[in-house]
């Protein structure tokens, strides 16, 4: 298809060349027509001489030789520069019929065998217009596309996703299967090799592959190179296979008018009343005032602070005119997994959109409609990636002062990552979350409640929609690591500690300060003695 696209491209600049050329030609003719000036005018015969006559005659017949060969040479430039755009014309025509555009393949029933032989044909032409048999000019070095490498038992890769292992066994049974699919198709072709099918063979087998890269151009397919042992100790079989993506089809078209869509906030909390108030400025301008469809639910563990906490929600229901919320105490030790569970099973209205929040977290009007676009009872559960804050004294420890909180929400690698392995936040209708059976209320505190339901959905039948957003943030807060820890737990509880403290070169900056110091003050010893 970029070849056709080349040719279409091509055709109007060719002919805008031949009108041009024909201008050009009556332009040149008319110059050369034109009487010199004065200063350029030729010697002619003096009036009177006796070879006036002959002379003048003599100048205007060379003078029209001169223009008709002129004229003949431009008629073959034209000609030629026709012969070319038909040529090229014909061209484009057998691409177009070699080629065809993905967006006229259809899966035509009454004609079968026509629909097949253009999905074949734009099969191949993928492989032709992939990396394949020759490289692209690329603009920068990050516009380079890398490969993986694989073994029978590994995969070596760049993209380490939520294992964070550089080196793995493939645990997505998706990348698992189609690399054994590959290894398999791979020694079928050498077992199966084209040519003598009578000559006798050696029988391969999947111990002789050495190793295989493969990387995916998203538009285009897979490519997979894969490397097996040949007949002596030097000698190699090499297989190229390509897996090609067919033409997007499409599969569905419909409005979404999320304009009644309520979103009930439910939070569960224990003392932090300070936090509260600032998850309150955010839940005002953001959810009230900007959104207008939210109900909060606060699930309250025993009785400190709580006065307060009921003190900031009245306050923002009187300044703000706002009704819609529900402030559940409960007299126990907290416990997260319970305190979601009560909350969602408390509403009593119409199924809702259920948004497990955390008071630490920062979202805008924008991820509201996000939570309700990517739930469907009984189809769909929405589970964000949010994007986790460093320490902003670190972060912003060279400026004279850490700018406001909005001014800090910039998703960028030196201010925070992308919190792939939470999963505490999470957008789901209650008809959903009550038919997968809630949480396990046998755990208490923080932590594992979200994993073990994720994993319900996980096991229905349930899409479950896994991606980054942009309108989720996870407020950095100072994280306690307990004297009561085992040394175990307690070095694990540090490292993911430095993990949200900062990046990895700002980290290496506080380890090495006091040696970049040493070199600055003694650059500055230097430039006072010169």
């Amino acid at each position: 298809m970029m070849l056709r696209r080349g040719f279409i491209l091509f055709l109007p600049r060719l002919v805008g060349l031949l009108v041009v050329a024909c201008c050009s030609v009556s332009i040149v003719y008319m110059l050369a027509c034109t009487p010199k000036g004065d200063n350029q005018q030729l010697a002619l015969p003096r009036v009177h001489s006796p070879t006036a006559k002959e002379g003048y005659e003599a100048i205007l017949q060379e003078r029209e030789e001169q223009h008709h060969n002129y004229i003949i040479s431009l008629k073959k430039q034209i000609a030629q520069l026709k012969t070319e755009l038909q040529g090229r014309s014909e061209q484009l025509r057998n691409v177009q019929n070699q080629y065809p555009d993905p967006l006229d393949i259809r899966l035509d029933h009454s004609n079968p065998e026509k629909a097949q032989s253009n999905l074949l044909a734009f099969l191949r032409s993928q492989v032709d217009k992939a990396e394949v048999h020759s490289g692209i000019k690329l603009s920068t070095e990050y516009a380079a596309m890398p490969f993986d490498s694989f073994t029978l038992q590994k995969v070596y890769q760049l993209e380490t996703g939520l294992t964070r292992h550089p080196e793995e066994k493939p645990v997505r049974k998706d990348k698992r299967d189609e690399l054994i699919e590959v290894i398999e198709l791979a020694v079928g072709s050498l077992n199966n090799p084209e040519g003598d099918s009578n000559a006798k063979h050696r029988v391969y087998t999947a111990s002789d592959f050495i190793e295989g890269i493969y990387r995916t151009e998203k538009d285009k397919g897979t490519l997979y190179e894969l490397t097996f042992k040949g007949d002596t100790k030097h000698q190699f079989k090499k297989i190229v296979l390509f897996r090609p993506f067919g033409p997007v089809m499409k599969v569905k078209n419909e409005n979404v008018n999320v304009a009644d869509t309520l979103v009930n906030v439910i939070v569960p909390l224990s003392k932090r009343a300070s936090k509260f108030r600032q998850f309150m400025q955010n839940f005002r301008e953001m959810g009230i005032q900007q959104d207008g469809r939210i109900h909060l639910t606060v699930v309250y563990f025993g009785k400190e602070q709580m006065d307060e906490v009921k003190s900031i929600l009245e306050n923002t229901s009187k300044s703000a005119n706002f009704k819609n919320f529900t402030f559940i105490q409960l007299n126990e030790e907290f416990s997260r997994g319970k305190g979601l569970d009560i909350g969602a099973r408390f509403w009593k209205g119409n199924n809702v959109v259920l948004f497990f929040c955390d008071v630490d977290i920062y979202f805008t009007a924008e991820f509201l409609n996000s939570c309700r676009l990517n739930t469907q009872p009984g189809k769909k559960v929405f589970y964000p990636v949010l994007f986790s804050q460093y320490n902003p004294s670190i972060i912003y420890g060279h400026h004279d002062s850490i700018p406001s909180l909005e001014q800090q929400l910039i998703i960028k690698k030196e201010t925070g990552f992308w919190r792939d392995f939470g999963f505490g936040m999470t957008c789901q209708y209650r008809s959903d979350f009550i038919n997968i059976g809630g949480f396990d209320l046998d755990i208490k505190g923080w932590g594992g409640e979200d994993v073990h339901l994720y994993r319900k959905y996980l096991h229905s039948n349930l899409i479950v929609i896994r991606t980054p957003v942009r309108g989720l943030f996870h407020l950095w807060h100072e994280k306690q690591c307990l004297d009561e820890l085992t040394p175990e737990q307690y070095k694990m509880c540090m490292q993911s500690k430095a993990m949200n403290e900062a990046s990895h070169g700002q980290l290496g900056m506080l380890v090495f300060k006091q040696e970049i110091e040493s070199h600055l003050h003694r650059q500055k010893l230097s430039g006072k003695k010169t």
